[in-house]
């Protein structure tokens, strides 16, 4: 077991590139490349644990994996083939649900399963839709928790409104209605990210968007080939644009970063709440790409409770910003963070009492009183979140994450980012 100890840092000022790929985009760019006929050249994929995994299961579907000066080719099989071994998603509940419904209307039987955390994760929320259109699928709990079977076939053109809005739900649904009987329609309660349907337009599906509909036609010939460079994650920056905003005399400029509107919700909040937030925008491809300047300011309790889709990753991260601001911050309508890599309003509010903040759970979000940050020990509950948003907290007050080799999951150079900036860490293991 790996413990990371984060010393107190007085100031700093940066320029971060290197920063960890988009990991959404990574998943995907690997499996929308199964819907095309041609070799798909995806430059920057994200070298973590988990989109790993999911690469290792594309290839398990059938894809040949090469590699070209630092670009990752996928080609394709004529057809996903049924794989002879489990297909393993580690500590990855995109890849899971993303899976399900890619994989619910391909011919073939196929088990998806993970690592010990996943394997706890509610997945009804994406198997009960699917099985509501036609597909098979089951596993413990009567299909909610993993290992899950999958029995492949072809659906029916289906209307879904899920109770919920899940950028998760919405793309297995979407990767499930093209290969259906016909148009599909989809609906969701508030706008969630939009990854998939980008990128699925991109590369030429018949997909519809308006406001909170998606219509999805199904293919009747393969899709175009991806071609693409994946930036930075806006998610795992957001570490880097807290630790500017609660550091005084601290300015960051963070490169290449995904700029889509509903992944900066939460520099959006940062602004709020008294940080200066900048955006300095370079390119388009599939997706707005650029630089964001964060820089120190006062903060000021805050209270989040609209657009929770779209910040819901960034959340634990936020709550440091929250613990350094005057007043109280409270986050709402957000019980999705129940369900997490860990239950993130649980940990969250158990590390910051550590830390001596004043922090309460609410069914569906906490609060926190800001304060003074207090040298703790701090768990990171095999969460990679809580891991990253507790090392930023001791940049402040110095803190020891005990258990933080889950960082590696979805950032592997986080700690050589952060020695770049001016931290001082001891990582230590320990059996």
């Amino acid at each position: 077991m790996r413990t990371l100890h984060v010393k107190p840092l007085e100031s700093f000022e940066a320029n971060l590139n290197g920063i960890a790929s988009d990991k959404s985009i990574s998943h995907r760019a690997a499996l929308f490349s199964l819907l095309s006929d041609k070799p798909s050249y995806i430059k920057n994929y994200l070298q973590g644990e988990d989109t790993l995994n999911t690469l290792k299961i594309v290839k398990s579907l059938g894809a040949a994996i090469s590699h070209s000066d630092q670009t990752l080719i996928i080609t394709p099989p004529s057809k996903v083939q049924e794989p002879p071994c489990i297909l393993d998603c580690g500590n990855s509940g995109t890849a899971m649900r993303l899976l399900m419904g890619f994989l619910a209307s391909k011919p073939g039987f196929f088990v998806l399963h993970g690592d010990e955390y996943l394997a706890k994760r509610p997945m009804a929320r994406v198997a009960n839709p699917l099985r509501s259109i036609g597909a098979k699928i089951d596993g413990r709990d009567d299909g909610n928790l993993a290992p899950i079977a999958i029995r492949g076939q072809k659906l029916s053109a289906f209307e879904y409104a899920s109770p919920i809005a899940s950028a998760q739900v919405k793309s297995a649904l979407i990767l499930a209605a093209l290969n259906a009987t016909n148009e599909s329609l989809i609906s969701e309660p508030a706008l969630s990210r939009d990854h998939t349907e980008r990128m699925l337009l991109g590369m030429g599906a018949k997909i519809t968007r308006d406001n909170l509909h998606v219509k999805v036609a199904p293919l009747k010939t393969p899709l175009n080939p991806l071609k693409i460079t994946i930036p930075a994650d806006p998610s795992s920056a957001f570490f880097f644009a807290v630790a500017a905003a609660i550091i005084p005399k601290s300015k960051i400029v963070l490169e290449n970063v995904l700029l889509n509107k509903t992944r900066i919700e939460a520099y959006e909040i940062l602004r709020k709440m008294g940080a200066k937030v900048t955006y300095i925008k370079k390119s388009d491809q599939y997706e707005q790409i650029g630089d964001i300047v964060v820089e120190h300011g006062l903060l000021q309790g805050v209270e989040v409770s609209s657009n929770i889709a779209w910040l819901i990753d960034e959340i634990p991260a936020l709550a440091i910003a929250f613990a350094c601001a005057k007043g109280k911050s409270v986050v709402k309508n957000a019980k999705e963070l129940r369900v997490k890599e860990s239950d993130r309003i649980a940990t969250t509010v158990s590390n910051l009492q550590k830390c001596s903040i004043e922090a309460r759970e609410l069914e569906d979000g906490f609060e926190v009183v800001g304060g003074t940050l207090k040298s703790a020990k701090v768990q990171s509950y095999g969460d990679h979140r809580i891991a990253m948003s507790f090392a930023i907290a001791g940049l402040k007050s110095g803190i020891e994450v005990l258990d933080s080799d889950c960082i590696s999951t979805s950032f592997p150079n986080f700690i050589e980012l952060l020695e770049k900036i001016g931290a001082k860490i001891e990582n230590k293991i320990s059996k």
